[in-house]
């Protein structure tokens, strides 16, 4: 094992409802990428998604329960220590949660809504400031009878926040209205019915995005106009061989999670659960089309996240239900991940990188933002 890397954390959200120790804090070795866990807290439930300030000394993560919450915690050398209560977010089971504006934004799943939480300068969550609520439902009802946003972020110029609903198959384009939080939708983009978008990514350029689809194993390719505010959809490319009989032996399909492109914009990753696989996709010189290489086996059983190490060597399975991290070596020439090692995780539900402000002394670091 080598030395610690400097400064670099993982945080691993679990869900505490199904047996996971909460967030837990790992060390990161730096040469192989291997994962050490050194402490955990419980001190809110379920909290599935994280997200980090941009000083490295803040963290935040959703509470996911159908009295949703939002907690902020200021990272120590300890671990994470809470600042404050967790904050009601006025909807249900939040599940994806980020940073912009001064303000925290979650997702809601079941409510079908986005919320938007006041930073204080200190990290600490003011009380609930907006709630912006979707409307819709798509063709497959058991699952779109009603909206279901599932992840909100920023885009890369700071502008503009997408929200996406698997419940609407649509991503919304929405803008802030004044200081107090408020959100507005400028634009509703349709996706196919029935496809159930989950979660989106930005190439490094800024100029596309990828939306991973829940309900059908693809992704879809757009182009993102910054100054315009307008998402574009181009195309899709499914995540699974042609003929792939692997599938979830309870559900009889496959429901991808989370999709991250590489930071030279060549290689795109998909987790897929049921399939448990990993999809390496190749990405041509404009962004716009995308090649499956391959799938590989995720490590474990339910992929519910993938994550980069912020060096881009390493890449990291969130494996819910076999309760395990397990991280693999990437091919810098084919982008294959090959797998490298595996650390237990109880209902693991994410991982976040983050580059800390303070030293295991306690003395300060150059801060240098979280990522994921």
């Amino acid at each position: 094992m080598g030395t610690t890397d400097n400064g670099l954390r993982a945080y691993i959200g679990s869900f505490t409802t199904a047996g996971g120790p909460g967030i837990t804090t790992a060390d990161v070795d730096p040469a192989t990428g291997a994962l050490v866990p050194r402490h955990s807290t419980d001190a809110v439930p379920n909290p599935s998604y994280l997200t980090a300030g941009p000083d490295g000394r803040h963290l935040y993560a959703v509470s996911e329960l159908p009295e949703g919450a939002a907690a902020a915690f200021a990272l120590t050398p300890q671990g994470p220590e809470p600042l404050g209560p967790p904050v009601p977010v006025g909807g249900a089971d939040p599940t994806h949660l980020t940073l912009a504006a001064g303000h925290l934004i979650t997702a809601n799943y079941s409510s079908g809504s986005v919320s938007s939480l006041p930073v204080r300068a200190d990290g600490i969550l003011g009380d609930r400031a907006a709630v912006l609520p979707h409307q819709g439902s798509g063709p497959r009802h058991d699952r779109q009878e009603g909206p279901h946003a599932h992840a909100v972020l920023p885009d890369p110029s700071g502008r503009w926040l997408l929200s996406v609903d698997l419940g609407t198959d649509s991503v919304r384009v929405c803008a802030f209205e004044g200081a107090d939080g408020a959100l507005t939708v400028r634009d509703e983009v349709a996706l196919r019915p029935g496809s159930g978008p989950r979660h989106l990514a930005f190439h490094p350029r800024g100029d596309r995005a990828y939306v991973i689809n829940e309900l059908d194993p693809t992704v879809t390719l757009c182009r993102w106009d910054a100054d315009r505010g307008t998402l574009t959809p181009l195309g899709e490319t499914r995540l699974l061989p042609d003929g792939s009989a692997a599938e979830d032996s309870v559900t009889g399909a496959t429901f991808p999670s989370e999709l991250v492109v590489s930071p030279d914009g060549r290689f795109a990753w998909a987790a897929n659960r049921g399939h448990d696989s990993i999809s390496v996709l190749a990405l041509d010189a404009s962004g716009d089309a995308a090649t499956l290489r391959t799938t590989v086996p995720c490590g474990g059983h339910w992929p519910r996240d993938l994550a980069l190490h912020p060096d881009g060597r390493h890449l990291y399975a969130a494996n819910e239900r076999s309760g395990d991290v397990t991280w693999f070596t990437l091919d810098p020439d084919t982008g294959v991940p090959a797998r490298s090692g595996s650390v237990d995780a109880p209902a693991a539900s994410c991982v976040l990188f983050v580059r800390t402000a303070v030293s295991p002394a306690g003395s300060a670091r150059r801060n240098t933002p979280g990522s994921r």
